[in-house]
């Protein structure tokens, strides 16, 4: 078993294909599927297009390795674990930073959607194997780690900024030059970290905790089974025992958009589903997804999807 094999047997992920220039991993359970393309850039650095479809993933094992991560989260959401039940999470845009002195052993997809780049980096080995490479561009490592204070947590940086604009040429390069391509972009990345100032451009982003983590995952599967109900805040936290402050706030950190906009999305992608899916009369949808007046329910679904139920349902069949 070569490294990268070790490295992700270790994320619980098998060797789906390799060729010459990259491997692709593959992971799979009863809440869906996921890839990893990995690229060994140079040696102890590696770049991970992610591209995963499922809810959760089981508990990630490392060795003792010092490595420093960038993660870029181009779409979807990103659940971490980082510190004894804390959970921390990154949002479509979001930049991370991360080491394994701040390692984190839990990661799964609130939204059930993640794509993204992870650059992966043995500091000892980069340093090595790279010594005079690094060198030569003034890059210093443990001094990245230390400027984003990568020992104490991680570090997330949103959009507009120098690193920002280098990842997100990594996502169109030509298959017949990608290694050569992502040899360069490393070394620009790690460049232009120096100019960030970790004061001006660092995104504070709350810990949740376990606890409160969980009862807001209970009460989205709760409304969820019964989408033609419509909750009020107030029953929701009596009945989860989470304040409604609590609620709101953790809700929104965990699936990225407030309660009642996530409930209104999920009743018109249910709605969506069932008009192109089922013959069922427009007026029985509309009561499946909570609403008793059809001309309400089809200006709240014009709203989200652009066209009225009946335009959806032609244009779709």
């Amino acid at each position: 078993m070569n490294r990268s094999d070790l490295f992700f047997s270790q994320q619980n992920m098998n060797l789906l294909c390799r060729d010459e220039s990259c491997s692709v991993y593959q992971m799979k359970n009863e809440t869906g599927d996921g890839t990893a393309t990995y690229y060994e850039v140079y040696p102890g650095i590696g770049v991970i297009y992610n591209d995963f479809h499922m809810a959760s993933c089981p508990p990630r094992r490392f060795d003792n390795t010092h490595y420093i991560s960038i993660h870029h989260c181009r779409e979807g959401r990103i659940e971490w674990e980082v510190s004894n039940g804390a959970y921390l999470y990154l949002a479509s845009g979001d930049i991370m930073l991360d080491s394994s002195a701040t390692e984190n052993n839990h990661c799964s997809f609130p939204v059930s959607h993640y794509h993204g780049i992870t650059i992966t980096i043995s500091v000892p080995e980069a340093a090595e194997s790279l010594g005079e490479l690094l060198s030569l561009f003034s890059i210093d490592l443990e001094q990245i780690e230390h400027q984003f204070a990568l020992k104490a947590r991680p570090f997330i940086m949103h959009g507009n900024s120098v690193p920002d604009h280098v990842i997100s040429e990594l996502y169109q390069v030509p298959e017949n030059i990608r290694l050569e391509y992502l040899r360069v972009k490393v070394l620009e990345l790690l460049v232009t970290l120096k100019t960030v100032d970790p004061t001006v451009l660092g995104v504070e982003r709350p810990y949740f905790y376990k606890t409160q983590v969980e009862k807001v995952k209970a009460i989205m599967a709760f409304m969820t089974e019964e989408p033609e109900r419509h909750f009020t805040m107030e029953e929701l936290s009596e009945k989860f025992d989470i304040s409604t402050s609590a609620l709101k706030q953790c809700f929104k950190g965990v699936y990225g958009t407030a309660i009642y906009t996530y409930m209104r999305n999920y009743r018109m992608d249910l709605a969506a589903s069932l008009l192109t899916q089922t013959d069922e009369p427009i007026t029985v949808i509309a009561g499946k997804v909570g609403y008793t007046n059809t001309s309400k329910f089809s200006e709240a679904f014009k709203k989200v999807k652009g066209k009225t139920p009946l335009e959806y349902r032609k244009i779709k069949i």
